[in-house]
C-alpha cells in the first residue's frame, strides 16, 4: 500500500505543476507512440513468420556471376537437374520462372505478372488453396493440360472474390513465344508470393518456350528460380555448405558455361528473409530513426524534471530533515515518473494507430507485407516496456538532497538555485538531443539531396509531351508480319488524331520497363584472351522513334519502312557510346555489328548475321534514373522479333487527353488488344522515384521534430540558466557591465552546446554508418554537402532559440535582480 499512497500523493503533486505535466506527457507520447508503431511495423514485415508450412525450413537458392554485376542470373534446367541429383540436404526443390503473360477471358484483357512453375512448386512452398486445387505432380509434362492457379490478392482486388472463376478458360499470350489455353482451378491462400506482384501461377506446358529442346538441355538458358525444403535436422548453413560442394563439381565439369572472370557463385537463405530483403534497411533504419526520437524527448524530459527538482530542493530538503529516507524520495520520484510515462505511453499507443495505417501505405513500396499489417499486443507491450524505461531514467536524473540540514540553508531556500552538478547534467542532456537530431538531420539532407539529383538529372528525352501506352504484342492466330502490320496500321491511325505529333514502336518504357542485352562484337574489334565480348541493350523499335522521343540522330540516318524487310540488307542503329567505344577516332556509320552471345541459340528470331549500322543516335538509358553511358543496338521492327510492344506519341497538347481517342482507334482494329498503363515519360520517372520522395518525407517528419524538440530543450536549459543566474546579472550589470555583453554570452552558451552536440553527433553517425554499412550494402555514408548544411541548419536554429532566454537576460532590471532570494 506504500507505493499506492505515493503514488496518490504523486498525482496530486502534479496537479500543482499541470503545464509541466502535459509538456511531459505530450514529448513522451510522440517518442513513445513512434517506436511502438515503427517496432509493429518492423515485427509485423520482418519477423512475423510466413503462413507457409514449416516456413523456417524454407530456403531461397540463387545463382549469381558477380563478376559481371548480375546478382541473381537463376538457373537452367541442366543446373537444376545436377543440384536435385547432388544435394541430399534439401528433401524437395520447387522452380518457378517469373513470366508475363496477355491474359484474355477473365475480365478485361489484361497483362498479368504470371510465374510459370513445376509441379512440386506449391507443395514445396507449403501453400493451400482457399478454392478449387493447387498445381501438382499431375500437371507437368508436355501432355498435361494448361491450368493456372491465381493468387489471393490478385482474385480479391481485380476479381472481387468471384467464385465462378473456377473452371474458366483464359488465353494466355506470350509474345513471339506463342499463346496457350489454360483451365482457373483453384486460389491460393492469402500469402506472400516471390515475386511480390506475381498474380498467376501456371503449369509448365502454358508456356511454348519452357517445352522447347533449347530450354530443357541449355545450360546456359537460365531463367529459373530455385526453391528448397530442408530435410529433418538440417540447418541452411549445411544444406549452404552441401549446395557449394556440389556447384563446384558442377562447374568444374562445365568450365565453358562458367566464365573465370564471371565469378560464378551460389547461396542459399531463408525464404522470408529473401522476401523481406527489399525493406529490411529501410525499415531498421527507421527503427534507429525513431530510437533518436525516444532519446531525444528522454533527454528532454530529463531536463525538465532536473528543472522540477532544482525548484522543489526545499521541500525534498524539508522531507529529509522529517526523516524521510533516500530510497523513500526516490520512491516518490519514481511514481510521479511512472504517472507521467504511463500518461504518456496511453496517449502514444493511441497515436501509434493510425500511424502504423501511415506507414505501412509507405512500406507497402518496398515489401506487400505491409499491406496485411494488423495491430495486435505487442503495440501495448511495445508501449509499456519504453514507459518503464522512460520512468526509471527520469526517476534517477535527479539529485537528491543531503539528509545534512543543520544549517538551514536548503530548507529557507525557495528560489531555484542550480548547482554545478545540475548544471552539467542539464547541459549533457541537451548536447545529447542535439546530437541525435545533428544525425537525423544529416540522414534525412543525405535523402532529399539525392531525391533532388535523381528529380533534376537531365535524361535526353522530352518527357513532358510523350505518352507511352502498353499495347503488348498479340501473336495469337497471327504470322510476325501481321503482328507488325498491327503495329504499323496503329500508328497510321494515331498520327492521324488532333494534335498528335509523331508516333512510334518501342520495346520498353524507360524506367519502367526492364530490358535485356547481349554479347556483341564489331569489325575489327579484338578482345584479350579470356574477357569476354561487351555487352548492349537490344531494342526493336520502329522508324520515328527517336523524333517521338525527342532524341536527335547524331549520324547517319532514321529507319525507314524498308529497313529489316526479308532480302534487304540487315541494318541498325547504334548509340553514341556504343560507337565511340567500337570505333574511336573513327565514322561509325556503315561500319557493321553483330550478336555473339552464346545465349542466341536458345532466342528465336535474333538475327547474328553483321549488320551495317545506318545512324548513331544520342544515348538513351532507359534503366538508370541517373544516366549513364550506354551501349545499345536500336533493330527495326520489321526485322523483329517483336517484345514487349510500346507506343509512343509525342504531342503538343495535353498527353492524357489523347488516351481515350487512342484506346478507341486501337479497340476498333482489336476487341481483344489489352491498353494499359498511359502515362507521360515524365509521370513514368516521378512514379519510380515515389519511394525516395517517401523516403524524403518520412526521414524529413522524423528529422524536423527532432530538431524542434532539441530546440526547445535548449532554449529551457538557457532560460532556466538565466533563471537561476538573476542575481549574478544583476551585480554585473549594477558594477558596470552591459547588456549586449550578456546577450552575447547566453547566445554563445546555446552555440557552444550546438557545437558540442554537432561534434558528437558526427562521432557518433560516422562509427554508427560504418558498422551499418558491414551489414548493409544499402546503407552509405553520407556526402559532405548533406553533413555541412545539416550542421549550418542546426547551429543556426541553436542561436536563435538561444535569442529569447538571452534577450531576457539583458533586459534584467538590477533593483529587482539584487532583491532576488
Amino acid at each position: 500500500m506504500t507505493f499506492v499512497n505515493d503514488l496518490r500523493v504523486a498525482f496530486y503533486s502534479l496537479m500543482r505543476t499541470q503545464g509541466l505535466a502535459i509538456t511531459v506527457i505530450l514529448t513522451l507520447a510522440l517518442g513513445i507512440g513512434a517506436n511502438a508503431a515503427i517496432f509493429t511495423l518492423v515485427r509485423g514485415v520482418l519477423l512475423k513468420p510466413l503462413v507457409n508450412r514449416d516456413e523456417d525450413r524454407l530456403i531461397y537458392i540463387r545463382q549469381s556471376a558477380l563478376g559481371t554485376g548480375d546478382e541473381n542470373t537463376t538457373f537452367s534446367v541442366p543446373e537444376i537437374k545436377d543440384l536435385r541429383a547432388g544435394v541430399k540436404t534439401l528433401s524437395a526443390f520447387g522452380e518457378f520462372s517469373t513470366f508475363e503473360f496477355t491474359m484474355i477471358g477473365l475480365g478485361e484483357p489484361r497483362v498479368v505478372q504470371a510465374g510459370v512453375a513445376s509441379g512440386t512448386y506449391l507443395e514445396v512452398m507449403g501453400l493451400h488453396p482457399v478454392l478449387g486445387r493447387l498445381i501438382g505432380p499431375q500437371d507437368d509434362g508436355p501432355k498435361a493440360a494448361g491450368v493456372i492457379v491465381l493468387t489471393y490478392r490478385f482474385w480479391t482486388t481485380a476479381l472481387g472474390k468471384d467464385p465462378s472463376v473456377l473452371g474458366r478458360t483464359v488465353r494466355l499470350g506470350s509474345g513471339p513465344m506463342g499463346d496457350r489455353s489454360a483451365t482457373v482451378i483453384g486460389v491460393l491462400e492469402p500469402c506472400v508470393p516471390y515475386p511480390q506482384d506475381t498474380e498467376i501461377i501456371a503449369n509448365i506446358v502454358t508456356s511454348p518456350h519452357h517445352l522447347s529442346a533449347t530450354m530443357v538441355t541449355g545450360r546456359i538458358h537460365r531463367m529459373t528460380e530455385l526453391f528448397g525444403r530442408l530435410a529433418p535436422g538440417v540447418t541452411v548453413d549445411q544444406a549452404r555448405a552441401e549446395l557449394r560442394a556440389v556447384y563446384g563439381a558442377m562447374t568444374k565439369e562445365h568450365p565453358e558455361a562458367y566464365p573465370a572472370n564471371a565469378n560464378f557463385q551460389i547461396g542459399a537463405k531463408l525464404l522470408r528473409d529473401q522476401i523481406t530483403s527489399g525493406a529490411r534497411t529501410v525499415l531498421l533504419v527507421l527503427l534507429a530513426a525513431s530510437a533518436l526520437v525516444f532519446i531525444i524527448a528522454c533527454s528532454n524530459v530529463a531536463n525538465l524534471i532536473l528543472t522540477r527538482t532544482v525548484r522543489r530542493e526545499g521541500e525534498l530538503a524539508t522531507r529529509a530533515a522529517l526523516g524521510a529516507s533516500t530510497s523513500a524520495l526516490r520512491r516518490m520520484l519514481l511514481a510521479e515518473s511512472l504517472l507521467l510515462c504511463g500518461a504518456g505511453a496511453a496517449l502514444g499507443v493511441m497515436s501509434a494507430q493510425p500511424m502504423v495505417a501511415i506507414l505501412a501505405r509507405y512500406a507497402s513500396r518496398f515489401s506487400v507485407r505491409a499491406l496485411d499489417l494488423t495491430l495486435d499486443s505487442s503495440l501495448l507491450w511495445v508501449g509499456a516496456a519504453l514507459a518503464i524505461v522512460a520512468a526509471v531514467i527520469l526517476a534517477f536524473v535527479p539529485r537528491l538532497p543531503s539528509t545534512d540540514t543543520s544549517n538551514g540553508h536548503s530548507l529557507s531556500r525557495s528560489s531555484a538555485r542550480m548547482t554545478g552538478n545540475t548544471s552539467r547534467r542539464q547541459r549533457i542532456f541537451a548536447v545529447t538531443q542535439i546530437a541525435a537530431s545533428f544525425v537525423l538531420l544529416a540522414g534525412a539532407s543525405t535523402v532529399i539531396t539525392t531525391l533532388i539529383a535523381l528529380q533534376t538529372a537531365q535524361t535526353g528525352l522530352d518527357t513532358r509531351h510523350v505518352l507511352a501506352i502498353n499495347v503488348p504484342a498479340m501473336s495469337y492466330g497471327k504470322t510476325p508480319g501481321q503482328v507488325v502490320d498491327f503495329y504499323k496500321e496503329s500508328i497510321r491511325r494515331i498520327d492521324a488524331l488532333p494534335g498528335v505529333s509523331k508516333t512510334a514502336f518501342g520495346m520498353v518504357v524507360p524506367w519502367r520497363d526492364g530490358g535485356f542485352g547481349l554479347q556483341f562484337s564489331a569489325d575489327g574489334h579484338v578482345h584479350a584472351p579470356g574477357e569476354e565480348d561487351p555487352r548492349a541493350q537490344l531494342r526493336v523499335i520502329s522508324p520515328g522513334f527517336f523524333a517521338a522521343l525527342g532524341v536527335p540522330i547524331i549520324a547517319g540516318r532514321d529507319f525507314d519502312d524498308l529497313d529489316g524487310q526479308k532480302g534487304k540488307e540487315p541494318v541498325v542503329i547504334v548509340s553514341e557510346t556504343l560507337a565511340r567505344r567500337m570505333f574511336p577516332n573513327q565514322d561509325a556509320v556503315n561500319r557493321h555489328v553483330y550478336w555473339t552471345d552464346p545465349v542466341l541459340k536458345f532466342a528465336a528470331g535474333i538475327n547474328a548475321a553483321p549488320h551495317r549500322i545506318v545512324g548513331v543516335t544520342a544515348d538513351i538509358d532507359d534503366e538508370h534514373l541517373v544516366p549513364e553511358p550506354s551501349l545499345t543496338v536500336y533493330s527495326p521492327f520489321e526485322e523483329g522479333p517483336i517484345f514487349g510492344g510500346r507506343l509512343f506519341i509525342h504531342t503538343g497538347a495535353n498527353p492524357y487527353s489523347l488516351v481515350t481517342s487512342v484506346t478507341r482507334v486501337i479497340r476498333d482494329m482489336s476487341v481483344d488488344q489489352p491498353i494499359e498503363h498511359a502515362a507521360t515519360l515524365e509521370d513514368v520517372r516521378a512514379e519510380v522515384l515515389t519511394p525516395d520522395r517517401l523516403n524524403s518525407l518520412v526521414f524529413g517528419v522524423f528529422a524536423a521534430v527532432a530538431l524542434a524538440i532539441a530546440l526547445v530543450g535548449v532554449a529551457g536549459v538557457l532560460a532556466f540558466s538565466v533563471s537561476a543566474r538573476t542575481r549574478e546579472f544583476g551585480i554585473r550589470l549594477a558594477l558596470g557591465s552591459q547588456p549586449g555583453h550578456l546577450l552575447k554570452g547566453v547566445i554563445a552558451e546555446g552555440a557552444v552546446m550546438a557545437a558540442a552536440g554537432v561534434l558528437a553527433g558526427t562521432a557518433f553517425g560516422f562509427v554508427a554508418a560504418r558498422l551499418a554499412g558491414s551489414y548493409f550494402l544499402d546503407v552509405k555514408m553520407p556526402g559532405v554537402l548533406p553533413v555541412v548544411l545539416s550542421a549550418f541548419l542546426l547551429l543556426t536554429a541553436a542561436v536563435v532559440a538561444s535569442w529569447l532566454p538571452a534577450a531576457r537576460a539583458a533586459r534584467i532590471d538590477v533593483i529587482q535582480a539584487l532583491r532576488f532570494e
